[in-house]
């Protein structure tokens, strides 16, 4: 069972263990939920031991609002990445279900032939929400969760990630939990900042997402402002989608990992000591 105490516990390690490299660390306000009020603290985190996962930013969505803002995300998210990878942060690009669009990409293979590593817990294909870990979502997401004014059917139209995110030749792309994992543990990567949509969906319960990789034990921060929950304001609790959103990260802080903004990777404390 995921515990209040286990996570602070897993958070304070996580600070007692990182250390400074010669070029600095990155410092990361990391905001957590106590009683319902905002917790603050510094995170100092290796960029060498420090991955960015990019989760279902794909090229369409049947709810054309949500594409809508994830376009206007995407510019942001692009130089937020950028920065952090000039640091020697690994970017992970997971755009689910679309793996086919980019075999024999180097990106491809390089995650595909990591070394297996055995991990603690079992990677499941999905990690749904356990009454034992968390309280229910504080929207509903039950139903058609799109806030267009008229929803189209819930179908597939997209096949691979949004052209306008970049791709870099030292980057891993893959939607497999284990490839990841193995990933992982081969590079030394002990922490791990998730950006992309839907919070309250993919980003919680991928085989890569919040819930699975907090259960491995890694390290796990999510990019407040580079994120999107699918959530419709005419369904309870009949807030704007803004609001909707911001409490799914409000419950995210409160019972798995702090949240951070974005710009934070993009620059090094080099008088850190951890």
């Amino acid at each position: 069972m995921i515990t209040r105490r286990t996570l602070l516990g897993s958070l304070a390690a996580s600070i007692a263990t990182s250390q400074t490299s010669p070029s600095g660390v990155l410092r990361l306000r990391a905001r957590t939920r106590r009683q319902g009020l905002p917790l603050t603290q510094d995170l100092l985190w290796r960029p060498s031991e420090t991955a960015i996962i990019i989760c279902d930013m794909w090229n369409d969505h049947y709810c054309k609002s949500s594409a809508r803002r994830l376009t206007v995300m995407i510019p942001h998210m692009n130089r937020v990445v950028a920065g952090a990878r000039a640091l020697g942060v690994r970017v992970i690009h997971a755009p689910s279900g679309t793996m086919d669009q980019y075999e024999g990409m180097p990106q491809r293979k390089r995650m595909k032939d990591a070394r297996d590593a055995k991990p603690p817990v079992p990677i499941a294909k999905w990690c749904y929400l356990d009454p034992k870990d968390e309280a229910a979502l504080p929207v509903d997401d039950a139903t058609e969760p799109c806030d267009d004014d008229r929803v189209g059917d819930r179908v597939r139209v997209f096949n691979r990630q949004h052209p306008d995110i970049a791709i870099d030749a030292r980057d891993g792309i893959s939607d497999s939990g284990g490839e990841i994992y193995n990933f992982f543990v081969q590079e030394g990567v002990r922490n791990v900042v998730m950006m992309g949509v839907h919070t309250n969906m993919c980003v919680l319960g991928r085989p890569f997402g919040i819930r699975q990789l907090t259960r491995l034990g890694i390290g796990v921060v999510l990019a407040r402002d580079l994120t999107d929950a699918m959530y419709d304001p005419r369904q309870a609790p009949w807030v704007s989608h803004e609001r909707g959103t911001n409490l799914i990260i409000e419950h995210v802080e409160k019972f798995w990992c702090p949240s951070i903004e974005g710009g934070d990777l993009t620059r090094l404390d080099r008088g850190a000591a951890a």
